[in-house]
C-alpha cells in the first residue's frame, strides 16, 4: 500500500515494513525471519526487484523488526543500519538477558536475546541524515529499547516511529509498557519529537495516522512532560 509518493507500507511477518521506492530501494525494518517471500511478492506487484535494494534501516532490535534482515542480504552491497545500543542488545547471553539491569524489564531483554543478529551493521546515531526521501533524519528515542530510533522525512513530513508510539482506542499513545525496556524513558523520549511538523505518522503495527498528526504528537509530548498517563 502506497501511503505517500514513493513510500509503501508492506505487511511482513509480525510487523509492517516501509519500502522507499526511489531510483534505488530502501527498507525500514524487515519483519520476522521468514518475511522475504512477502517482500518479494510486493516488489513484483510494483514492478521492482530485490536487486535494487541498497539499504535496510532497523528502528530497533526486536525480532519483528530485525529478524528478517539476514535472509535479505544476498549481496555485500546492501547496507544495514542499527543503533549501536541495540546491536549490543542482540548480542546478550541468556544469563545477561535474565539479569535485566536496573530500570529495564526482563521481557524486553529476553526479546533482544531471541532476536537474530543482523550481522555487520553500520551505526545509526542521533542526528544522522540518510540519503532517503531528500534527507531522513535519525532521532534517538530510547526506552522501548535502548537503541530505538524514529526516522523523520522533512520533505514529505513523514515520521516513522517503529514501536516508540502506538495507537490505543483510536488515539496516539506511548510505547507498550509490557514490551518496553524502560517505559518511563520511552515516555520521556516522546518529547524529542514535539518540534516536528508531521503530516503522517507511520507505525509498525497500526494504520498510518494522517488527520491531526502534529497536534496528537504535541499533546502526547505534553503528557510526557507532566507525567500524565496516555
Amino acid at each position: 500500500m502506497e501511503i505517500a509518493p514513493h513510500v509503501h507500507s508492506v505487511q511482513l511477518l509480525g510487523a509492517s515494513a516501509f519500502l522507499i521506492a526511489e531510483e534505488r530501494l530502501t527498507l525500514i525494518d524487515a519483519g520476522l525471519a521468514g518475511s522475504r517471500p512477502l517482500l518479494l511478492r510486493y516488489l513484483r506487484q510494483i514492478g521492482r526487484s530485490i536487486d535494487e535494494l541498497d539499504r535496510i534501516i532497523c528502528t530497533h532490535g526486536h525480532p519483528d523488526h530485525v529478524g528478517g534482515v539476514r535472509e535479505l542480504l544476498d549481496e555485500d552491497r546492501i547496507e544495514v543500519f542499527v543503533h549501536p545500543a541495540d546491536l549490543e542488545g542482540v548480542s546478550l547471553t541468556l544469563r545477561e538477558a535474565l539479569a535485566a539491569p536496573q530500570g529495564g524489564t526482563r521481557l524486553g531483554h529476553l526479546l533482544q536475546y531471541v532476536t537474530p543478529h543482523p550481522g555487520a551493521a553500520a551505526p545509526l546515531r542521533d542526528g544522522d541524515v540518510l540519503p532517503v526521501l531528500g534527507g531522513l533524519e535519525v532521532i534517538h528515542t530510547p526506552g522501548h529499547t535502548p537503541g530505538s530510533v524514529c526516522l523523520y522525512a522533512r520533505g514529505p513530513r513523514i515520521l516513522f516511529t517503529g514501536d516508540v508510539l502506538q495507537v490505543r482506542f483510536g488515539k496516539l499513545a506511548f510505547a507498550s509498557p509490557i514490551f518496553s525496556h524502560d517505559h518511563a524513558q520511552a515516555r520521556a523520549s516522546v518529547q524529542r519529537l514535539t518540534h516536528l511538523d508531521v503530516d503522517i505518522i507511520a507505525f509498525s503495527h497500526y494504520r498510518p495516522m494522517r488527520e491531526g498528526a502534529s497536534t496528537a504528537l504535541a499533546g502526547l509530548a505534553r503528557q510526557a512532560a507532566t507525567g500524565r498517563s496516555g
